[in-house]
């Protein structure tokens, strides 16, 4: 079966450029992120024979016998869902063994379970690139801009688009989510709508598909303490007790929730020349539109608590610089950073391959001042050359100066 979205309803996506020259240097790539993040959309863009395994009766055939379903398919071939029907994936590593030509498979899926298995058969053979949810670079077809990290990386000045949101205009934006359906295509009260099914969906249907025997509502419990906590860095058992679990429950729900890909924990940052440092990851939610779904917030609510305000713009934030990682000529890692008693932290360190560093912080200030960059300070100085540079991304709209190496400039500097 083979299917086109029209061209006209279709955004380009950041990822396209790396999947393109990829796919004609290599046999099989993996796109995989959230449901709904337009992976299939995308994918279908380069694949010839489009299969659909979450439509039962498409999948039959390859549920029987997988090797003689892929033979005779014109090439490349995109298998939708992989995970629906596991054993396609021995099919196409004994395929690409036999013959491994470039452009022939293009798998997309929206579960990482099976992919952390030792015994999963892609290894060596599936190249894997991560797609999360639709930036509002993406949102605005200004995609072909370098990545902020980038940017900063090469001291290059930062810009910003001649329309700059004010704090309102970025929790609207925040909001509104990444999920292409959601973000493009819907109204507000819509839009709510559409996040909180999909939110049921997740704790019903997709949690059971991956793990049996899970409670929805105890895991809903669960899903909306970790979202009062996202981009922060909170012990196990502050989580356990508001969603009244054991630990054991809430191991076994993270690591469900993280294979699903609707969280994320961005792990913390070690050096050998900084001591006491906090090594819990930070907790996040992938998308910001997703306080809508699990908290039913609207901008409203958020504008008026100023805890969960902070948590949606860094939300927010690291689901934009997330989305530009693949493609970043750095090849940064995102890392948090905390010392033991609290004096000193960054919401972000992104280090390089060559070891380089950047530190970001994300402040709800129109006009942050000086102070606002004391702990990026304190990384640069106990950094020394490997510290590249730091940022203060704010709500305000101009770029200027904070300190040697250090700005302050809009969040929408990321889109510009």
């Amino acid at each position: 079966m083979v299917s086109s979205l029209p061209m006209a309803t279709y955004r380009v996506r950041s990822v396209e450029g790396l999947l393109e020259s990829l796919i004609h240097e290599l046999p099989a790539l993996l796109l995989v992120g959230p449901r709904a993040t337009g992976k299939t959309t995308t994918a279908m863009r380069h694949a010839t024979t489009v299969v659909r395994l979450d439509r039962p009766a498409e999948a039959e055939a390859f549920r029987a016998d997988p090797d003689a379903a892929l033979r005779g398919l014109d090439e490349p071939v995109l298998l939708d869902e992989w995970q629906v029907v596991p054993d396609v994936l021995g099919a196409v590593k004994r395929a690409v063994d036999a013959d491994p030509r470039p452009g022939r498979y293009l798998l997309t899926g929206s579960v990482r379970a099976e992919l952390e298995t030792a015994t999963w058969p892609g290894t060596g053979r599936l190249v894997r690139i991560p797609m999360q949810g639709m930036t509002v670079r993406e949102q605005l077809a200004r995609v072909g801009g370098t990545p902020l990290i980038d940017r900063l990386a090469a001291g290059l000045t930062l810009e910003t688009p001649p329309d700059p949101p004010d704090l309102r205009g970025y929790v609207e934006l925040a909001l509104s989510s990444g999920f292409p359906e959601a973000a493009l295509a819907m109204g507000d009260s819509v839009r709510r709508r559409w996040l909180e099914s999909y939110v049921d969906q997740l704790v019903t249907r997709d949690a059971m598909q991956l793990e049996r025997g899970r409670d929805p509502a105890r895991l809903r419990r669960y899903v909306e303490s970790y979202a009062l906590t996202s981009a922060g860095i909170v012990e196990d058992k502050t989580l356990l007790e508001a969603a009244g679990i054991d630990r054991k429950t809430a191991i076994a729900y993270e690591r469900l929730l993280t294979n699903l890909l609707v969280i994320e924990g961005v792990p913390a940052w070690t050096s050998n020349r900084l001591k006491r440092l906090v090594l819990s990851p930070k907790r996040y939610l992938v998308d910001a539109g997703l306080f809508t779904g699990i908290l039913r917030l609207d901008v409203q609510a958020v504008m008026r608590d100023g805890d969960l305000l902070g948590r949606v713009l860094d939300t927010f934030v690291v689901s934009q610089l997330r989305s530009e990682l693949p493609i970043a000529e750095t090849r940064p890692h995102l890392h948090h950073l905390r010392t033991h008693e609290g004096r000193h932290e960054a919401d972000l360190i992104a280090e390089f391959a060559g070891g380089g560093v950047v530190a970001i912080e994300v402040k709800a200030d129109a006009a942050p001042r000086r102070e606002a960059a004391r702990h990026i300070a304190w990384v640069r100085d106990q950094l020394g050359d490997r510290f590249v540079a730091g940022v203060v991304l704010h709500t305000g709209p101009r770029v200027y100066e904070l300190g040697d190496k250090i700005v302050a400039a809009p969040i929408c500097t990321l889109w510009a």
